[in-house]
């Protein structure tokens, strides 16, 4: 019976490191990320409209911009030089200011600039901008990066928001190296947990 076990769990073991090392070259060699970043961005299209919605990702301390917060902001700099948008409005607590101060250095006029400070997740996102556009009509072009778009964009939906995807890429351009792929397979994994769970929630 014990020898049994041994072989069962031997076994298991073989099977685990399989899993493991199949994973390590999924990840580390094809560009499996990127190509799941894509799926996830949705359509790729630079739409422009009256309404720039730029949503923040995390700040490394307070003042200090995080990885994928600049990465948006980089893209709504790019987007707002190109369209002019009326009206940006950048939503998120803490990272949103950070957006803000970026932006306004790079020569965005702060009178077109609108913050939403409150969200601390992208559903609080949707809700707290809702408020925010009731009164506001014209095209809604929401921004977020590439691997966060597909739930994003069905949050804001179901928020009662029409809203145009613009994605950024965020993993794709990690996933372009080697080196950046492992940091954006970790993202897509905790956001597909994150859709799952919105999923069951009815958020999405």
């Amino acid at each position: 019976m014990f020898s049994k076990w041994i072989r069962a769990g031997a076994r298991a073991a073989v099977g685990m490191f399989a899993a493991i090392g199949l994973t390590l070259v999924l990840v580390t060699f094809p560009p499996v990320t990127s190509i799941y970043a894509r799926w996830l961005a949705g359509p790729w299209t630079d739409p422009e409209g009256p309404v720039l919605i730029v949503l923040s990702g995390a700040s490394m301390e307070e003042g200090i911009i995080g990885e994928n917060t600049y990465w948006r902001a980089v893209y709504a700099l790019h987007a707002y030089r190109k369209s002019h948008f009326p009206l940006v409005i950048l939503t998120g607590a803490q990272a949103a200011h950070d957006m803000r101060d970026f932006l306004t250095f790079q020569g965005v006029p702060e009178d077109v600039i609108r913050l939403e400070p409150r969200a601390t997740s992208t559903r609080e996102n949707a809700l707290y901008v809702g408020q925010m556009l009731a009164n506001v009509s014209g095209r809604k072009i929401l921004m977020t990066s590439d691997y966060h778009m597909f739930r994003a964009r069905r949050v804001f939906a179901r928020a009662g928001i029409d809203v145009i995807p613009r994605p950024i890429p965020d993993a794709i351009k990690q996933g372009a190296n080697w080196q950046g792929r492992w940091p954006a397979f970790v993202d897509e994994i905790v956001e597909s947990l994150k859709i799952g769970y919105y999923a069951a929630r009815g958020w999405i």
